[in-house]
């Protein structure tokens, strides 16, 4: 067994510089973008934080997603979590990271898009319902429900009369949903004006990024003043015991993700899943099989 372990060691080692490898490709390459980016992006007063401290912190919380995981599917546990904020303040990159190395089949992500003319014509609750977990789920929702407060709101896609009845029902949803059984969590990601200003004109400049801004994004930099009205609103009315609001300073990615992750998971105790050693079996060999040679042309061209 010592010399098994002694020979897998390399191995070992290329699947964590794989870890490793696999969150710096979301990295920000700073050298795609045109100086005078490179010169704010640079000149930012943000206190980072260290790399590698960054990066063991990452994969060891990621470690314990997992566990989390594996806890909700034994449990038959249904958690909600809810990730709203300002646009470009970090949500997407948050979620990616509690994502990475979970299970798809018990962790998912719901991002809607703007409803159709029939599901305007229905309950405003109606199609976020339906994406809501069963038993040993874990759902995020990249917005919410709590569109209405902020995006509708703000640009006019809703009526105030229909804003007020949003106001006036969502405490009561919340409380419906707390009381079936499901954990729901909420997260406001927070940035600052001119890191907004930043990380759009990082989007401009970056030809992969630039499907991240929409006509509607700009239109939040026009708005930033209402926006900040309707927040200020919606903690005011929204924020109840059985389903608080928690916000996540979001200028730091980096830190913003870990301390979400270590936040969500204080929310839900868990404990570690007994499972049945793993063995792998030996591999079957038949003596009178003969491998076929296949035509090179169903091999994808080996460019690299």
């Amino acid at each position: 067994m010592p010399d098994d372990e002694e020979a897998m060691r390399p191995w070992l080692q290329a699947e964590l510089e794989d870890d490793f490898d696999e969150e710096l490709e979301q990295e920000i390459d700073d050298r795609r973008l045109p100086e005078e980016v490179r010169h704010l992006l640079h000149s930012r007063q943000t206190r980072t934080i260290d790399r590698r401290l960054y990066f063991r912190e990452l994969l060891r919380l990621q470690g314990e997603l997992v566990k989390l995981q594996d806890w909700v599917a034994h449990r038959g546990l249904k958690v909600v979590v809810l990730f709203e904020g300002r646009d470009s303040a970090g949500k997407g990159g948050a979620i990616k990271r509690i994502t990475q190395r979970t299970n798809p089949r018990i962790c998912r992500v719901v991002a809607l898009p703007a409803p159709s003319d029939r599901e305007r014509t229905q309950w405003y609750f109606q199609r976020y319902v339906a994406h809501l977990p069963a038993a040993g789920e874990v759902v995020l929702f990249d917005r919410s429900w709590y569109n209405r407060a902020g995006v509708e709101r703000v640009m006019g896609f809703a009526s105030e009369a229909q804003v007020e009845d949003f106001f006036r029902d969502v405490p009561e949803f919340e409380r419906m949903l707390v009381r079936s059984g499901i954990i729901l969590v909420k997260y406001w990601f927070s940035i600052t004006d001119q890191e907004q200003q930043l990380r759009f004109l990082m989007r401009i400049h970056d030809p992969i990024k630039q499907w991240k801004l929409s006509p509607m994004d700009l239109q939040s930099r026009v708005r930033w003043e209402q926006y900040t009205k309707a927040k200020e609103a919606m903690f005011e009315r929204t924020s109840i015991p059985e389903a608080p609001w928690y916000i996540v300073e979001g200028n730091d990615k980096k830190r913003a993700r870990l301390n979400c992750i270590q936040h969500l998971l204080s929310q839900i105790p868990y404990e570690d899943v007994p499972h049945q050693p793993v063995v792998l079996p030996e591999r079957v060999f038949d003596p009178n099989y003969e491998r076929r040679t296949l035509p090179s042309d169903l091999y994808v061209p080996d460019r690299y």
